[in-house]
């Protein structure tokens, strides 16, 4: 499959594009500094984009079969909020353009709920380093539930997501955040980058947000 990835040198999207080149596709990687993937491949093709210009994205992600967006202006960015909303709103609108129908998101904890009515982002003791990304994941989110044309899905991780083990060994759940018998709530990078590709394969959450957890 031709597959277009966004933000493939970042802390998730690095995951992603290995487990998309291990699996045989071809990734065609947009980052803002193409320095910094190192990996040779032959069905990879790097990029420098900006994926708040929509004809750029447009232009860019034309005559691919899908395109997964790990976009993050980086956590560390004051205005994280603002950027990421109008960055994705900006990216949806190039994919329309180009015609490609799929789109994939990585997403965020902080929407995931922990009771009925409840969210991740809500708790009084959410970090407040993170809460400006995690509002504006779960605004883009909002945004994606509204989008009629393209064939979406949004895949949230389980609330610690760290590099560790590729075991395939994980649950896939909807809008509840997971916790497993031990009480945690986590999900290694190489197992969440395994249930996005998975769902690029064979989709079962089209237009609709799921998680992975263990």
């Amino acid at each position: 499959m031709k597959t277009v990835l966004i933000g493939a040198s970042g802390y998730v999207g690095s995951f992603i594009l290995k487990e998309a080149l291990n699996r045989g596709h071809k990734v065609t990687a947009i980052v803002r500094h193409p320095e910094k993937i190192t990996l040779q491949h032959p069905n990879l093709t790097v990029q420098k984009g900006d994926v708040r210009d929509e004809a750029e994205v447009a232009k860019l992600v034309a005559g691919h079969n899908a395109v997964i967006s790990a976009y993050n202006p980086g956590w560390d960015n004051a205005d994280i909020y603002n950027i990421q909303v109008a960055a994705y709103r900006t990216i949806m609108a190039g994919v329309k353009k180009s015609g490609v129908k799929r789109l994939l998101v990585v997403g965020g904890a902080g929407s995931l709920e922990t009771s009925p009515g409840k969210q991740v982002v809500d708790s009084p003791d959410f970090p407040a380093e993170y809460k400006g990304g995690a509002l504006a994941g779960r605004d883009v989110l909002n945004i994606f539930r509204g989008e009629k044309e393209l064939e979406w899905s949004f895949l949230s991780p389980s609330m610690l997501l760290e590099p560790g083990e590729r075991t395939g060994k994980f649950r896939l759940g909807a809008d509840r955040v997971l916790i497993s018998e031990t009480g945690e709530s986590e999900i290694s990078c190489e197992d969440f980058a395994m249930a996005m590709i998975d769902e690029l394969e064979v989709p079962k959450y089209l237009r609709k947000r799921f998680t992975v957890g263990y």
